[in-house]
């Protein structure tokens, strides 16, 4: 049975962001396929890749370009080459539930909502995985945590979309912005009593071949590149930045009490991240700014 809102159709925009995806696309789109909304395209902006990304992504759709040198440009040019009312940003490693985008249609038309946060879930098996795991689920319901994928392409326009000199944090810079422009809304939510009202929309994201290294990398390239995200929002970083001491922790502490184990391994790969994150900052803004900028964090 269709909807009210899923009968007014309007177009949805999926913008997918590649590079060497080949093996993680399929998941992808194959998910994309068996949304229960339907009035849908796919486009793909490739940054290049040297291996079978592009003949994959033909198999699903026939809208890819090639575009970078980073993923905040690569997402704002597929927005360019959209023809959707709202838009769905993307990651290649990421797989959609089923009723993903049926439920940010129907939020987003009922209640003229311009910015939804869909939950997300790491999936894979292994020890970081299962830190991942550990660490995501602390995170739902946090908005300084969490950020909107789906959006109206017209307050992405407004805000003037991501900000392409930043590579890691530019979600959250696009989302603090539209935070102040506009009601978030949210997906799969939470009542009063912490129920989820729905166990079919969420994101899967799927992190397999993650290790410890490349999570250090990861980590170290993104404070790099994100330097400038602390100059635009040092608020946002009191928040944010200190890693290991989010308020998260302290609001979900029976999880570590009910896995002691998990938890102290996640506070000691969440110290190695932060030490990684502290170099990767101080590699871009040197050892004397970082210092001067460090009384700041944890001012109150």
């Amino acid at each position: 049975m269709i909807s009210e809102v899923q009968s007014k159709s309007p177009l949805i925009s999926v913008i997918i962001t590649t590079y060497n995806s080949a093996e993680t696309l399929p998941t992808l789109f194959k998910s994309i396929k068996v949304q229960t909304y339907k009035k849908l395209e796919i486009i793909v902006v490739d940054n290049h890749s040297d291996d079978k990304t592009v003949g994959v992504s033909k198999q699903y759709t026939r809208k890819i370009w090639s575009w970078g040198p980073e993923r905040s440009a690569q997402r704002n040019f597929g927005v360019s080459k959209s023809d959707g009312k709202y838009i769905l940003i993307l990651d290649s490693d990421m797989e959609l539930q089923k009723n993903v985008i049926s439920e940010c249609v129907e939020l987003a038309e009922k209640e003229q909502i311009k910015a939804i946060i869909i939950p997300e879930r790491t999936v894979g098996q292994g020890f970081i995985q299962n830190i991942r795991k550990f660490e995501r689920e602390m995170y739902e319901g946090d908005l300084t945590i969490e950020l909107a994928r789906f959006y109206s392409k017209k307050i992405f326009l407004e805000v003037g979309g991501f900000d392409e000199r930043l590579t890691g944090p530019e979600d959250y810079d696009l989302f603090y912005r539209v935070s102040k422009k506009t009601k978030i809304g949210r997906i799969n939510s939470y009542n009063s009593s912490k129920a989820r009202i729905s166990s079919s929309a969420y994101i899967l994201h799927h992190e397999e071949g993650l290790t410890l290294t490349k999570l250090l990398q990861k980590k170290f390239y993104y404070a790099n590149k994100g330097a400038l995200y602390a100059e635009k929002h040092p608020e946002l970083i009191k928040l944010q930045g200190t890693i290991i001491f989010r308020k998260s922790y302290l609001k979900n502490w029976k999880k570590f009490i009910q896995h002691p184990m998990t938890g102290l391994l996640f506070l000691g790969v969440r110290s190695l991240e932060t030490i990684w994150a502290v170099a990767g900052f101080v590699s871009a803004v040197g050892l004397a700014n970082f210092l001067k900028k460090l009384p700041s964090v944890f001012r109150p």
